[in-house]
């Protein structure tokens, strides 16, 4: 056999063999493409924003004269995230949970009810944001799901209790976006909401969460709603006007709800309706295969869209998100970060890329993209 295998290998042309090996070499590097681009980006997030003497992430890099002495809470919740999925990639939780770790030094215990400042306590606290405390909700509602730790699931009620302090009959219902200001209700902190919700339900059984769930996806249905079937910002709950800006994110968090209540409730309905949002989305949010948006807005939307594609199997959204990331880490700054090189970069996108390729190297371990 060997030397059949010899006489086989000195009949082939020596171009001919070149041509096989660039050919083995490209096919190995796009198997591992996404995996290493994620390594790549939290290795070089590491080195530009993490002060390891302080335990705090900084909110730019290079630092700017008069940057504060740590990032807000905001850029936390989107490594948050993204090292939850990049634990499942990896099989090591390490850097998820000292994430977890330095987001606690955010805790702050003030009635009504705990959750988490804008601004850790310790260096002068901020405001409390009813979305910065939703999303580090969903973020340990998946992990629970994973391991089914207790301390998980508590702290997503923990979280879910001070949401509900920002819950009025004003409009009609809804969520406020900021503890202490009834001015807006906005679709970032009641999309989430709705998806919070549905995960403690799913994880309880408790109906009070699908009550919650079903109130709040008819308030921003019936307020917040385009007639392409996005999602607009806000609405000013004394005036009535809607603020008709739309972000990739907030579509992604009422595409994710629907296919949450269609696993639920197996009605139909909510599967269509989250078909025909992902359709718009992708036409308006994923045009000429860009990512037309802040980069962890769109990692929220690939969320909605990876979980509709567990659902229904089809695949065409994710293939055009690969497309738009493959176009954006082909531009990299000289900090070894992704984006348009500008004088200083903030963390939030930086964040929201490596989610994304997190769940671009999962769905090519699993076979599902290229």
């Amino acid at each position: 056999m060997k030397n059949k295998l010899k006489s086989i290998r000195t009949n082939i042309p020596a171009w001919a063999l070149f041509v096989l090996l660039l050919t083995a070499n490209a096919a190995a590097a796009q198997q591992t493409g996404y995996a290493q681009e994620y390594r790549l980006l939290k290795e070089q997030i590491k080195k530009n924003y993490y002060q390891p003497g302080a335990n705090y992430y900084m909110e730019q890099a290079p630092a700017r004269p008069g940057d504060r002495k740590a990032s807000y809470l905001w850029p936390l919740c989107a490594l948050f995230e993204a090292y939850q999925v990049g634990a499942v990639l990896e099989k090591n939780t390490r850097d998820f949970e000292h994430t977890f770790e330095i987001i606690r030094k955010y805790y702050d215990k003030r009635a009504p009810a705990a959750g988490y400042a804008s601004y850790p306590p310790e260096l002068g606290g901020g405001d409390r944001f009813y979305d910065d405390n939703q999303w580090i909700g969903i973020t340990v509602m998946h992990q629970y799901e994973l391991t089914k730790a207790p301390h998980w699931l508590k702290a997503g009620q923990e979280i879910y209790r001070f949401m509900m302090t920002g819950s009025d009959t004003a409009s009609g219902g809804g969520l406020y976006w900021q503890e202490g200001h009834q001015n807006t209700k906005n679709t970032c902190s009641n999309g989430p909401g709705i998806v919070l919700a549905l995960e403690l339900y799913k994880a309880t059984g408790d109906s009070a969460y699908l009550r919650t769930a079903a109130g709040v996806y008819q308030w921003v249905n019936r307020w917040l709603r385009t007639p392409e079937g996005l999602y607009y910002d806000n609405l000013n709950v004394k005036s009535h006007r809607i603020d008709k800006r739309v972000y990739s994110y907030n579509t992604g968090t009422m595409l994710e709800a629907n296919v949450l209540f269609y696993e639920i409730t197996r009605d139909s309905a909510y599967l269509a309706a989250a078909q025909a949002m992902a359709a718009a989305a992708d036409n308006y949010f994923l045009r000429n295969q860009k990512l037309n948006d802040n980069f962890w807005f769109n990692a929220v939307l690939l969320r909605g869209f990876v979980h509709l594609w567990r659902v229904d199997g089809d695949r065409r959204y994710l293939e055009a998100f690969r497309g738009a990331i493959d176009h954006a880490i082909a531009h990299k700054t000289t900090q070894g970060l992704i984006g348009k090189e500008e004088t200083s970069l903030n963390l939030v996108p930086q964040g929201g890329m490596l989610e994304l390729l997190a769940q671009m190297a999962l769905l090519q371990k699993q076979g599902v993209i290229r």
